[in-house]
């Protein structure tokens, strides 16, 4: 093999390392959503800019107990697993990044391949999506929810 070829090859597998370097994990598997944030009703998420600061996604009211809402403009899920309990999440599907569709039998649903994740905290129920919907940060204040 002559120097000129070895060059480009080498500089070649170079460039391929780094790029799967570059696509690589963080080590982490992604699904830990044990400390996904909650807002309760009547309280204000402390880490949030001001007690309104945010964008208002919707008032309690609106968002059903045991169901949810997904907000697609905003590609946000609200949910209230238990009454004056809420919960946000991406609406982007961890499987092939559609968006969720709709919130039903205690289940944030993506119509594209039938993942299905849980209200509570987003864990997958139903595949084929490999982790769970990220946490997003809510505050409730004043019957106002807020994506801060």
């Amino acid at each position: 093999m002559n120097a000129r070829r070895r060059t480009v090859l080498a500089a070649g597998a170079a460039g391929a390392a780094a790029l799967a370097t570059g696509c690589g994990s963080d080590g982490g598997d992604g699904g830990d959503t044990s400390a996904a944030p909650t807002a309760s009703a009547g309280a204000t998420d402390s880490a949030s800019p001001g007690a309104s600061g945010g964008v208002e996604l919707a008032r309690t009211e609106d968002i059903p107990v045991g169901g949810g809402t997904v907000f697609k403009e905003r590609k946000v899920v609200v949910t209230q697993p238990e009454e004056g309990e809420f919960r946000a999440f991406s609406a982007v599907c961890t499987h092939a990044s559609c968006l969720v569709s709709t919130v039903s039998d205690g289940t944030i649903n993506c119509p594209c391949h039938g993942s299905k994740y849980s209200i509570t905290d987003a864990a997958v129920e139903a595949g084929p999506a490999p982790r769970p919907l990220p946490a997003e940060r809510i505050s409730v204040s004043g019957g106002a929810i807020r994506l801060t």
